[in-house]
């Protein structure tokens, strides 16, 4: 069989194209330190000899935009490159790469007085003068507060929705068009709903798919194959990437991952559920990236969930993140949210803060509030 895809333009980027007439493109980043140009390097060809068509690297200052002068010239793959706060420094990588992804809701954090359409017509502007594709990435945990305050609290579709609709109207009122467009979330039913009805309502745009902090294989693949399955099997969807929690040298197993649900989907091979277990544990985590200051991050997210194991048919939801841009937002839905810096590790409940502590003892202080979670369920 084949998968029938909804009709969408072509955005080429680099030696590729994204869109209906080009098949689905397979990308994953690099999780080394960007300025470790060696490092950088070899992730970048790994993943490229492992089959990505696009990889993806974190550029969050001018020494790794400096970085990334030589990591171009040492490496033949389609770079995308990933903005956070800075927007400005479109400007000194977009010489270097094939296309830029930015965060609408990191745009307010830089230059707070301007307003995000003058930053998104600078980057567009960049973008045209070095030949660039656009990514509008927006996560689930790292949305405009302007933008989400127009919703309702338990809105968890709304603001995203709106975020990346707004974005794409104001680029084509730019007279922009090469740009693809990502909304994520940890839920994969979530994943599921907001693309299905942002391919409603545009049709045309190419997608790229994602569960973001999916977590450690096997089950951040389980997650990832549930939203895939329900949405490249109706069409939805151009380029993907799965984001899986594992060390530097396992990397290329993401794009190993996307293939085989890609190849699974076209064959008919369907071996997902529909939805989590609501009534189970579920522990998410983000893929390690350039961002992440302690590697020991990977290591303590295999712990987390070797310790929780006793735990695990309680509907409670731990959350580990590994840099301070995405960690402190995207652990605040979670019962329990753990955010690593170089040092310590931040604790989490919900979206009040328990205090920092090393990466010794954050296990048993993490055990202790779970303990005090389950014994707060069973007393109801």
């Amino acid at each position: 069989m084949t998968i029938h895809r909804n009709p969408t333009r072509s955005v080429h980027v680099g030696a590729i194209g994204i869109g209906s007439d080009f098949p689905i493109a397979v990308q994953s980043m690099t999780a080394t330190h960007t300025q470790n140009i060696d490092a950088t390097v070899e992730q970048v060809n790994s993943l490229q000899q492992a089959g990505a068509d696009i990889v993806r690297i974190a550029v969050d200052s001018e020494k790794d935009a400096l970085a990334l002068v030589e990591i171009r010239r040492q490496t033949s793959a389609n770079l995308s490159v990933d903005l956070q706060e800075n927007y400005r420094l479109a400007e000194l990588v977009a010489p270097y790469v094939d296309k830029i992804r930015y965060n609408p809701g990191h745009l307010y954090h830089h230059e707070k007085h301007r307003p995000w359409q003058e930053k998104v017509a600078f980057i567009v502007s960049v973008a045209r003068e070095h030949d660039c594709a656009l990514r509008v990435g927006v996560n689930c945990g790292s949305i405009d507060p302007n933008k989400k305050s127009e919703f309702n609290p338990t809105d968890e579709i709304g603001p995203i929705l709106a975020s990346g609709l707004e974005h794409c109207e104001y680029l084509e009122q730019l007279g922009f068009t090469r740009f693809v467009v990502s909304m994520k979330d940890s839920d994969p039913t979530t994943v599921v709903h907001i693309n299905q009805e942002f391919a409603r309502l545009r049709p045309d745009i190419p997608l790229h798919l994602g569960v973001t902090e999916a977590g450690l294989p096997p089950e951040g693949i389980i997650k990832t194959r549930i939203a895939f399955e329900q949405l490249l099997g109706r069409g939805i969807g151009d380029t993907i990437r799965v984001s899986l929690t594992v060390p530097n040298a396992r990397k290329p197993e993401e794009i190993q991952a996307g293939r085989e649900i890609i190849d699974d989907i076209r064959n008919g091979r369907l071996r997902s559920v529909v939805a989590l277990d609501p009534n189970k544990l579920n522990i998410i985590s983000c893929p390690s990236c350039s961002r992440v200051e302690n590697e020991a991050f990977v290591e303590l997210a295999q712990e987390v969930k070797t310790m929780t194991d006793y735990a695990k048919d309680y509907a409670i939801t731990i959350a580990v993140m590994g840099c301070r841009v995405n960690g402190p937002g995207e652990t605040d839905d979670a019962d329990l949210g753990l955010w690593c810096g170089p040092n310590r590790v931040n604790l989490k409940r919900g979206s009040e803060s328990l205090g920092a502590f090393t990466y010794d003892e954050i296990l048993s202080k993490l055990r202790f509030e779970l303990d005090q979670l389950i014994e707060s369920k069973n007393k109801k």
